[in-house]
């Protein structure tokens, strides 16, 4: 198979294990041949992302006060190729068919640790501006491809013995891949399988439902739809864990639930109707909806694989059509959002009395206001709403729009706010 983007490695103080159809190959890896993994690989098959904090500070703290004793006090990076090469003298070239499953598994903060170390040094070398002290995985990679050859002028006086060498230390690794790579089922159940692999390893806990939905490609369309309808709210998505995003996936997949609850009844894994998500816990239990989100799509009547590997594609049209809407819907609710405490009070009400709002606007000693901004768009408006508030106004639409809803929230939000503030009022 023809190798565009490879990484060569070599490992010391080897050992190899297979079980099944997975081969496990251990031992200690010096830094330097981190950069070629940094150079081809990503943690795009890592479901949670990596950013600095104090893991990583702790990291290279320890990399700057006590190398040597590095391996023993991390477990290292976990990778997985599924298209490898064995060289001689326990070297191996790494390759990979598919980013999105294979790559770095595990060990994302040891990475990005180890390679902010790299970097910054090289950068203090060749006298370039050093690096934010706050960095996501994706503004690391940036500014490591912008500055790699900073990173080959000082590996090359290291190796001239120029200067001292600062990355003369080992880092655990764990390498998996198929038990026998010519055989074509052997690789498909290999590749099958690293889900569960990241699910069990990462920080030995159960991995987020969102996190996994992620990984199996559940979230994909409604990525791309709202990219096409939003694409402002779209960038804001955390659609991966630890990415940075200032909206959370599970707010999208909460809205995802208002026209999803019109469809058919679908079947789970088990043959049980998957039950939609009633609309109180649209505002107030968001991880049912993910869980119930994440059940829906596994059903073999929403998804289906493509390859033979975990990742999924939808095929169920209705959940594209209630996509569709849900893309459309961060705008609307953002509209109704601001809108609400203005025609609230019109109608005749105190809106910023209400003891939920107030807490919402005011701080403790409800002097001060706060900034406030809309759920999704992130824009400054005058007031904070509870969720319970909004959504059931949100929840009355359709599976398909009869009109165009921002022009129907024009023309009848108002009058809908004084019917709605005449049901708070009692309360």
């Amino acid at each position: 198979m023809e190798k565009t983007n490879s990484a060569l490695i070599k490992l010391d103080f080897v050992t190899e294990q297979t079980v099944g159809e997975i081969t496990k190959i251990i031992g200690l890896m010096k830094a330097k041949f981190l950069i070629p993994i940094i150079d081809v690989m990503g943690l795009d098959a890592n479901p949670r992302s990596s950013r600095t904090g104090q893991v990583t500070d702790a990291i290279i703290d320890s990399l700057d006060n006590e190398p040597l004793l590095f391996p023993f006090k991390t477990k290292g990076i976990l990778l997985a190729s599924s298209c490898f090469e064995r060289l001689e003298r326990n070297r191996f070239r790494l390759s990979t068919e598919d980013q999105n499953i294979e790559g770095i598994l595990d060990g994302g903060h040891n990475t990005l640790a180890v390679g902010i170390y790299i970097l910054s040094h090289a950068l203090e070398y060749t006298k370039r501006k050093a690096l934010k002290s706050s960095v996501t995985w994706d503004d690391f990679k940036k500014a490591w491809a912008e500055n790699r050859d900073s990173i080959d002028t000082y590996l090359e006086d290291i190796r001239n013995s120029k200067i001292p060498n600062t990355i003369d230390f080992y880092i655990p690794i764990e390498l998996l891949v198929p038990k026998n790579i010519e055989d074509r089922a052997c690789v498909d159940s290999f590749k099958n399988d690293l889900l569960e692999i990241c699910a069990a390893r990462n920080n030995n806990v159960q991995l987020q439902t969102s996190a996994k939905a992620n990984q199996r490609g559940y979230f994909d369309e409604l990525k791309n739809l709202l990219q096409k309808y939003n694409p402002s709210v779209c960038r804001q998505v955390e659609w991966k864990t630890n990415d940075g995003g200032k909206i959370k996936v599970q707010d999208i997949i909460a809205l995802a639930w208002i026209p999803l609850s019109f469809m058919t009844n679908v079947k789970d894994v088990n043959g049980r109707s998957i039950e939609p998500v009633s609309p109180n816990k649209i505002y107030g239990a968001k991880g049912s909806c993910m869980a119930q989100f994440e059940k829906l799509m596994s059903s073999t009547q929403v998804t289906f694989e493509t390859t033979n590997d975990y990742r999924r594609e939808l095929s169920n049209t209705e959940v594209a059509t209630a996509f569709a809407i849900t893309a459309q819907l961060p705008e609307l609710y953002d509209y109704i959002y601001e809108k609400f405490p203005e025609y609230y009070n019109t109608a005749g009400g105190k809106y910023k009395a209400i003891t939920a709002v107030k807490k919402m606007n005011y701080d403790t000693n409800n002097k001060k206001k706060k900034n406030i901004v809309a759920p999704f768009s992130k824009r400054g408006v005058p007031t904070a709403s509870p969720d319970g508030f909004i959504v059931p106004l949100v929840c009355g639409g359709r599976i398909i729009w009869t009109t165009d809803p921002k022009r129907f929230l024009e023309n009848n939000l108002k009058k809908i706010v004084s019917d709605y503030y005449g049901i708070l009022s009692v309360c």
